[in-house]
């Protein structure tokens, strides 16, 4: 299973065709908005869909995407796209193809649904590079198992809850937890949330780092159209310690430039705060 932190799966190979990204595909684009950019990432999350390619604005940028990939981040320039999605190597079996928005922000387009139920359809995350402080990891969940109930997501042999009740298509808000490695437990949702664990995953958080955890695949895999059974697919939205890939890296230091005026901005505030309270 691929579950820990040291077996995540790997981003794709773009075989090549990721260099069409910020090239003549969106010269037009660029153009208009020169300096405004987003990172976009793809994850393949529908259990019962083929592998896949994916079009944007006609343009293939990802090719033979299989079924638990997420890929690395690529730069985009903001704007509307129109996004198809296909079977690999077969342009006319089209699963989606629709218009969507990316604005100067970091977004993992997940694939999501079945195939065989027309439920496929893309799920925009909004994603968030900002750093993590101290020994804590920062992690979310998204439910994409289709056959699975609402779940609980708890550690410690269920005494303490990570996550309260998300169901399939929802995007759990981060939090932070203490790095380190954990058995997590997934449990049927309950308000006690004590409910009957259906799968129990190690997952190892690594300190500074920001995790997407999707729960995908099928609970009972023999009565669906594909067996694929459920799995927890652990994926890096930030490596603290690793350099971003180029192209993304100059954009990544201008977000995180950002990002950090605005928790120092924060931070001061909360004194300042704190001050007149005393």
């Amino acid at each position: 299973m691929q579950t820990s932190r040291r077996s995540v799966l790997k981003s794709l190979a773009l075989v090549g065709t990721t260099a069409t990204l910020g090239s003549a595909a969106f010269a037009g684009t660029a153009a208009a908005e020169r300096t405004q950019w987003a990172l976009v990432r793809v994850a393949h999350a529908s259990p019962d869909a083929p592998n896949v390619d994916v079009y944007v604005n006609e343009q293939r940028v990802l090719a033979d995407v299989p079924f638990k990939a997420v890929s690395d981040y690529l730069p985009l320039p903001v704007g509307t796209y129109t996004v198809k999605i296909t079977a690999a190597g077969d342009e006319d079996t089209v699963a989606f193809n629709g218009d969507v928005t990316v604005e100067r922000n970091v977004y993992t387009i997940a694939a999501i649904g079945e195939l065989t139920e027309g439920t496929f359809r893309p799920l925009v995350l909004v994603d968030t590079l900002r750093r993590v402080r101290g020994k804590n990891a920062r992690i979310r969940v998204v439910h994409a198992s289709p056959d699975a109930p609402a779940v609980d997501v708890t550690v410690v042999d269920g005494a303490v809850t990570l996550f309260d009740g998300p169901a399939f298509g929802d995007v759990a808000e981060y939090i932070e937890v203490p790095a380190g490695s954990y058995d997590v437990q997934i449990r049927g949702d309950t308000a006690g949330n004590d409910g009957p664990v259906v799968g129990t995953f190690p997952v190892t958080l690594d300190r500074g780092d920001i995790y997407t955890v999707f729960a995908m695949g099928y609970l009972t895999p023999d009565d669906e159209p594909a067996a694929n059974p459920f799995d927890l697919v652990v994926a890096v939205d930030r490596d603290a310690r690793r350099p971003r890939r180029r192209p993304a890296r100059r954009w990544l230091r201008r977000y995180q430039s950002d990002r950090k005026d605005d928790d120092d901005r924060d931070d001061k505030e909360r004194d300042d705060h704190d001050e007149d309270d005393d």
